[in-house]
């Protein structure tokens, strides 16, 4: 499986981004997926994650303003993120988890930056 992130950038306070992260390769072995982040300095953190079945998980600092979903028929996993803050600042990782039957394995993506200026 070959994760691909795009839509990272630099936006204002307040401003909006949309991120990508598409799948290749074995993508019908991919259960749940998820995004990261790592500010510098600090350790890489979950963001959000979302189940095969379309349960979602997010940390509370981004409840209410970042929403992932997942288009299955495109292999395709989405953040919007809106009233983006600076403590947003960070790179941004997919990932995705395959099933047991696949090896149950777990894939990132090569990271795409987020800034956020105030």
């Amino acid at each position: 499986v070959q994760l691909v992130e795009s839509g990272g950038g630099s936006v204002q306070a307040g401003g909006s981004l949309r991120l990508s992260c598409a799948a290749y390769g074995r993508a019908v072995c991919i259960s749940a997926m998820g995004w990261y982040r790592q500010a510098p300095g600090k350790e890489r953190e979950l963001v959000a994650s979302i189940a095969s079945g379309g349960s979602t998980n997010y940390a509370e600092s981004v409840k209410g303003r970042l929403t992932i979903s997942r288009d299955n028929a495109k292999n395709t996993l989405y953040l919007q993120m809106n009233s983006l803050k600076p403590e947003d600042t960070a790179v941004y990782y997919c990932s995705a988890h395959t099933l047991p039957v696949c090896g149950g394995t777990d894939y990132w993506g090569q990271g795409t930056q987020v800034t956020v200026s105030s």
